[in-house]
């Protein structure tokens, strides 16, 4: 996304205009509307009642992707320590499985393609979901969970799922389309995802949230061999932009992050590497292009999870837009510095030391909007990333790197 030069008056009204377009793209559809009440009737039907359930097997539903996975892991680390004896079953995405199996409180991982989190896949038909939500539920009971835990607030299709999968208790937010299948909803209130997270635990449990919550990223001295094996002599001194992100109107311009590259190199004597998904080779090979300094290093699709983990634990400073890796570089305490569009730092920010993990904005009215896919609009009215300054976000770099 280009550069756009807007003075103070239009650039309040592009914000007032995108906030009246993100209300009305909140505001329920009439399929929802159908949808809703679609729901409110399959609450009030009988349902399959598991004759065998371990009250020791407790499913943990998380459909998101790698970042929702990683700052779900806290209180999973939480439930671990006040249920050691409980069989922990992780159902995720087969996107975010790399996240649950590299965690030891994990014992086992499952994965659906869950409707709607599948990036890239067709909706399908109206009933596709109801369809799928059945015969996974069938599947399911082999698991004989004793327990569910819902973690995505509004996920009313896993909560569904645990309920025609006849698991006898049921936890998640008593929001309107979910607690009609639950059988333990606590009162939502909005808060940073980690903390919503652990309070279901707190609240089915009856135990208070602990003040420390974390879990690092695993990695192992041979994943910090394998980084030291990419970089050679730099594996010493070098910093980290993450080039991708979940959605187009998370990334930032190449110029910029080129722009910031450069001056690390000169004003800290580090390397430069680059860190992405295969499918994000356009976006490292336009940074490298207007870089001057030094060609960084490509390390697109060169290292899974834990390897990336040891890569950021090792770096001067991460920097990148609003993405798992990030959280990863945060878990691991990597100084980190994220940019921030459409989605809500307040919620979605790093899970850290403030002063050691900044987190960048754009002063525009319509942020955050919570929308990651402005399809039908021109992406040149939705700039919250674009705005801004790589002035802004070198200093960030350079503070944290040298604290």
């Amino acid at each position: 996304m280009k550069d756009l030069d807007l003075n103070e008056h239009q650039l309040a009204e592009l914000g007032a205009r995108n906030r009246a377009l993100a209300e009305k793209r909140h505001a329920p559809r009439p399929s929802e509307r159908l949808r809703d009440a679609l729901l409110r009737l399959i609450a009030q039907l009988p349902t399959w009642q598991a004759c065998r359930a371990d009250p020791k097997t407790i499913l943990l539903i998380r459909p998101d992707h790698i970042g929702d996975a990683v700052l779900t892991m806290p209180a999973i680390r939480m439930l671990r320590t006040l249920q050691p004896e409980a069989r922990l079953i992780a159902l995720c995405g087969a996107w975010s499985a790399e996240v649950f199996a590299a965690y030891a409180e994990v014992d086992q991982v499952l994965t659906l393609p869950f409707p709607a989190f599948a990036r890239g896949a067709s909706k399908g038909a109206v009933w596709s979901p109801y369809v799928q939500a059945w015969r996974s539920a069938r599947q399911l009971r082999r698991v004989e969970a004793g327990a569910a835990i819902i973690f995505r607030p509004d996920h009313w299709w896993g909560a569904l799922l645990a309920r025609w999968a006849g698991i006898p208790k049921r936890v998640g937010y008593a929001l309107p389309n979910v607690a009609p299948f639950l059988t333990h909803a606590v009162p939502y209130r909005e808060a940073h995802c980690v903390l919503e997270n652990a309070a279901l635990i707190a609240s089915w449990l009856g135990k208070p949230i602990p003040q420390q919550l974390s879990a690092p990223f695993p990695f192992t001295e041979e994943d910090t061999a394998y980084v030291h094996s990419l970089l050679g002599e730099d594996s010493a001194h070098y910093a980290v932009i993450h080039v991708g992100a979940g959605s187009p109107y998370k990334t930032w311009q190449a110029e910029h992050w080129a722009y910031v590259a450069d001056q690390l190199v000169e004003k800290l004597g580090v390397a430069i590497a680059l860190t992405g998904s295969e499918r994000e080779h356009a976006a490292a090979a336009a940074i490298s292009a207007h870089m001057r300094r030094a060609a960084p290093y490509s390390l697109l699709g060169e290292t899974n999870l834990s390897q990336l983990a040891a890569l950021y634990a090792g770096a001067r400073v991460v920097l990148g837009a609003d993405s798992g890796p990030l959280h990863i570089a945060v878990s691991v305490d990597a100084p980190s510095v994220q940019l921030f569009g459409p989605a809500d730092p307040q919620r979605f920010g790093p899970w850290g030391d403030s002063a050691r993990h900044l987190v960048l904005t754009a002063e525009i009215a319509c942020r955050p909007c919570r929308i990651l896919d402005w399809r039908g609009d021109d992406a040149a009215n939705h700039p919250c990333l674009s705005l801004i300054r790589p002035e802004s976000v070198l200093a960030a770099a350079l503070r944290v790197a040298r604290r």
